[in-house]
């Protein structure tokens, strides 16, 4: 195969090339990739795919310099990913105005570049004659693409390989290794030859987990929250998911688990850490044209007892410079300290102070509360808590504006199911929420419970999912006490942009049996959203929300609808989405007139 001198000799003209000739003009007219024999599209693609030159063509007034080390390493890239798909005997060639590319020496970089021409052809694909990766671990699942009459991809090896180590690994034997391989291509039938044997090793135990670092936090309470179950048989998941205990806490820049064998049959975790900043804040804002403008900052402090405990404080002021809406504020403060019953159990303490002015109430409360939170899973969480609060309201929409006061204590118990693949842009998914909080009234006689339902679902089309369909459906219902006599923060309104963007803020409430309208015992939302990149960064979308609010507990069609719909932009940073929406009523007579949304993250 005429590739094997040139490889390592084109890498390294292509770093010379491009430190000596920096000011070349660019002069480029065409790359022209060429196959000989029946090469199928899917190849193809591939090789396009991993081609340095085919990325360049896509760019305009690329340098001389630039090209040749794209030509140069292309040699390499391309017989790899031959090898990959079961081709060992390729012929590459890639020729620079004529000449071969490997054969043109550093220092003379042609002054200009016009053509370049890529000429592969794969030759035979070889089928797997033997194909053997030996000795299997009990519950080893099958590779695809690895047995005998297959095409012998390169890459079916590797997996099959990493899959036999990793089976033995999952069973305890913690330095399963490749032992002997012997790997024979026979070129005149077509034909690779592969047997594999490994060596298992023995079943280890977890020994002594080591805080190898210097950390603020305490020895102990790494070991804590890294939850390895010292003892117990080898896993390597047990060593991925204490490595993603710690990281998760927020204390730590970098975590590295590693794994050292210890006397007899046990297996030491090196635990190396590196601490974050002790303390940060942070500040953000988003503006609606009728909602006005909303501002939030927060001061954290991590490890504040080093125990790698987090306390946060928020503040946010809403509503301010609205349209007929008054200016909302609050404070509020969180504690949290991990592993408390166990490595994946949070305890969390809050507290916080809010003034809300809104057209039926002005509420004054304070609360406090304490709880938990459980991981079951990677993707399920659960919490339960306990909070008590007093709340002192003005009833606007009651003749005399009578005030009342209201201590509640209640018992908010939630469970979320995250199966997103990123929450800040989900592409694919779903995610879904359940709560429910009793709750009484220990100013009066009245009890009762709120229920609320928040699930969405994602689903990418095209290449790299250029265009995602999201939907989002939330449930909300109160029953127990009248409307004129709960707490008014358990009342649903719609409009806005987390319920039906178009529509003003809060705009649609209920109508009751007395005449009164109130906020809802019930709630109903319905969002669609088509989202198209345009370019890396730059995104459309187009929406329609829908909202319901009623006087029942449960939705009967007794009250009323709204709707709205519009288009918006999305601009791409590391912090997220940043969203930039237009929308208008579509039905319903609470509103007119366009609502503009500026903000960060998708709407959801």
């Amino acid at each position: 195969m005429r590739l094997r001198g040139w490889r390592r000799a084109g890498k390294a003209c292509g770093v010379m090339v491009l430190a000596m000739c920096p000011g070349i003009a660019p002069a480029l007219d065409s790359i022209n990739f060429q196959y000989v024999g029946d090469v199928s599209e899917e190849l193809r693609d591939i090789l396009r795919s991993v081609s340095t030159l085919s990325e360049i063509e896509k760019r305009d007034d690329q340098p001389p310099q630039d090209v040749m080390a794209a030509a140069q390493g292309d040699y390499t890239r391309l017989v790899e990913a031959l090898y990959a798909q079961g081709y060992y005997g390729p012929d590459v060639r890639i020729r620079i105005d004529g000449r071969e590319a490997a054969t043109i020496p550093p220092f003379e970089t042609p002054d200009r570049i016009s053509h370049v021409d890529v000429i592969v052809e794969p030759g035979k694909r070889f089928m797997f004659g033997t194909a053997v990766v030996a000795p299997v671990a009990p519950g080893t699942p099958a590779t695809e693409q690895f047995d005998s009459g297959e095409p012998a991809r390169a890459s079916a090896v590797r997996n099959r390989t990493r899959d036999v180590v990793t089976g033995w690994r999952k069973v305890g034997n913690a330095t399963a290794r490749v032992a002997d391989q012997s790997i024979t291509a026979r070129h005149t039938v077509g034909i690779l030859d592969v047997t594999v044997r490994i060596d298992p090793g023995r079943e280890y135990r977890f020994g002594d987990v080591i805080v190898t670092s210097d950390s603020a936090v305490k020895d102990g309470r790494i070991r804590q929250i890294a939850g390895i179950p010292r003892g117990e048989i080898f896993d390597p998941d047990e060593v991925e998911k204490g490595a993603e205990r710690l990281r998760s806490v927020g204390t730590f820049r970098s975590v590295t688990l590693e794994e050292r064998p210890g006397p007899g049959n046990e297996l030491d975790i090196l635990i190396d850490v590196t601490d974050r900043k002790p303390r940060r804040f942070g500040f953000g804002a988003e503006v609606s044209s009728n909602e006005g403008l909303k501002l939030t900052s927060f001061w954290l402090h991590r490890n504040i007892f080093g125990g790698a405990e987090r306390f946060r404080i928020d503040g946010e002021v809403r509503q301010l410079a609205g349209q007929d809406v008054k200016p909302d504020y609050e404070i509020s403060a969180r504690f949290e300290k991990p592993a408390v019953y166990g490595p994946d159990t949070l305890f969390f303490a809050t507290a916080s102070v809010s003034y809300e002015e809104e057209p039926d109430y002005i509420s004054r409360q304070a609360g406090f509360g304490l709880g938990v939170s459980q991981e079951f899973s990677d993707t399920l969480t659960g919490e339960l808590g306990l909070t008590l609060s007093r709340s002192d309201i003005t009833d606007l929409y009651l003749p005399g504006e009578p005030e009342r006061t209201l201590d509640v204590l209640a018992m908010p118990v939630s469970l979320t199911w995250d199966k997103r693949d990123d929450p800040l842009d989900a592409r694919n998914g779903f995610f879904l929420r359940s709560a429910v909080e009793p709750f009484t009234i220990l100013t009066g006689d009245d009890a009762g419970a709120k229920y609320d339902i928040d699930a969405r679902y994602y689903k990418g089309f095209m290449e790299d999912d250029a265009v995602v369909a999201a939907m989002r459906l939330q449930l909300g219902g109160l029953f127990g006490p009248d409307a004129a006599d709960a707490p008014p923060d358990y009342l649903y309104y719609s409009g806005g942009g987390g319920t039906v963007r178009g529509q003003p803020y809060e705009s649609l409430d209920a109508l009751y049996p007395n005449g009164t309208r109130l906020g809802g015992r019930s709630f109903v939302g319905l969002s669609g959203e088509l989202r198209v990149d345009v370019t890396g960064k730059l995104g459309i979308v187009a929406f329609a929300d829908a909202g319901y609010i009623g006087p029942e507990s449960f939705y009967d069609g007794s009250g009323d609808w709204q709707s709205g719909a519009g288009i918006g932009a999305r601009y791409k940073t590391p912090v997220g989405p940043v969203r930039f929406d237009i929308a208008g009523p579509v039905s319903g007579d609470t509103g007119n007139g366009v609502q503009l949304y500026i903000g960060i993250g998708q709407a959801f």
